[in-house]
């Protein structure tokens, strides 16, 4: 195992949420009944503990409280969860935490209090400054307190802060999404997370369909927004654009499909084994039914072994969402497998001018990207 591969991180998934998104697939739940902060803490406490020897000797690089709204929790609370981290795992020195924040009045202002637990880095779901469209998406704030919540952020000593926005809302015109990149970069946080807005199953928007704006709008918003952003900050991924040393390590060790351990109610993990299989796992994705078992084998929802064929495509699906790339060292490295295995369809997307090769590191070139999906359907396993 290379020094690269002793690194890996963690998830920590808080599922509650003041209100749920219409338009929001994650495994978050409004905060009712089962809502319980001291017996989820606990609960994580216990996964924790059964996840430390499936890490034994390797190095934890990054931490990522996710949900739902883990900013609801107290200071003490998410304190409480990481001091157990120190006793538990082995961190590097310069550990990235990153904590997700909605930008309510009640959560920022408990953003110093954040910053003292040695959470170092913020995820605010802005999503847009426009008041109309903030209602139709369902947030509970508004742009005032958008613009509040970032100002606290910075006055804590946050030096790393990610500001979430959406493109593609209903009603929204090329103008106004631009608006919200614009607001957003006056911040100078460096970085910023923009998404399309999708409709995806299992949610009210896909229930009750909202009017969306029509395909060449949005890619005019699309391409808008990014000569905007090209401005100030460079893009890495996708939907994902950084200054200099601000990339989200978190994020960038998924698409470099790095291993990663979850805890919480519906948290994934991938682990690599000392024989190379890859094994990705889930845990209950009801609050109350993961309370009830974390720390237990029957906390664990689900188990899939990635097969041999199937490496090619999910190590393709996270690598080529960097603008960096991959070289044919990497691919190995993650999967063992030959460099043999995909050098006839690198040839392939080469010759369609999906890929380009520069000093051995592969790439998507413009239109690869565009069409990603398309891009990655030739690493599908063949029946």
């Amino acid at each position: 195992m290379t020094q690269t591969d002793t690194h890996y991180s963690l998830y920590i998934h808080i599922p509650w949420c003041v209100k749920k998104c219409p338009y929001c697939d994650f495994n978050s739940h409004e905060k009712r009944d089962d809502y319980n902060e001291e017996a989820y803490v606990d609960a994580l406490i216990r996964d924790l503990k059964t996840e430390a020897p499936n890490v034994k000797g390797r190095t934890l690089k990054s931490i990522f409280i996710g949900g739902g709204t883990p900013s609801l929790f107290s200071a003490k609370s998410l304190g409480k969860i990481l001091s157990q981290v120190d006793q538990q795992l082995n961190k590097t020195r310069d550990i990235e935490i990153t904590l997700e924040a909605n930008p309510g009045t009640f959560e920022a202002e408990k953003f110093s209090a954040f910053r003292q637990t040695g959470i170092n880095r913020l995820s605010i779901g802005i999503q847009s400054f426009n008041d109309p469209h903030l209602k139709t998406l369902g947030r509970i704030h508004d742009s005032d307190q958008a613009h509040r919540a970032i100002k606290m952020a910075q006055d804590a000593g946050f030096e790393r802060i990610n500001l979430d926005l959406m493109f593609g809302l209903p009603e929204q015109t090329v103008e106004q999404a631009v608006q919200d990149v614009e607001h957003a970069l006056s911040y100078q946080t460096g970085h910023l997370s923009q998404y399309q807005l999708t409709l995806e199953k299992n949610t009210l928007f896909y229930a009750h369909p909202p009017i969306l704006p029509i395909d060449e709008q949005i890619w005019d918003m699309q391409t808008e927004c990014q000569k905007q952003i090209a401005n100030q900050l460079s893009q890495y991924e996708v939907s994902a654009y950084a200054a200099k040393q601000q990339q989200s390590q978190h994020n960038v060790n998924y698409w470099q499909f790095g291993d990663y351990i979850g805890i919480g109610a519906g948290a994934h993990g991938k682990l690599t084994n000392n024989n190379g299989q890859i094994s990705r796992y889930w845990k209950k994705k009801q609050p109350r039914e993961y309370m009830n078992t974390a720390g237990t084998l029957k906390s664990i929802g689900g188990e899939n072994i990635v097969i041999e064929s199937e490496l090619p495509f999910e190590f393709m699906m996270n690598a080529l969402r960097l603008k960096s790339g991959f070289t044919l060292q990497q691919f190995t490295q993650r999967t063992r497998l030959h460099p043999s295995t995909i050098e006839p369809t690198l040839t392939t997307l080469i010759d369609k001018q999906l890929l380009e090769i520069s000093d051995s590191i592969y790439s998507c070139t413009d239109q690869g990207w565009n069409f990603l999906n398309n891009t990655l359907e030739h690493f599908l396993p063949t029946a």
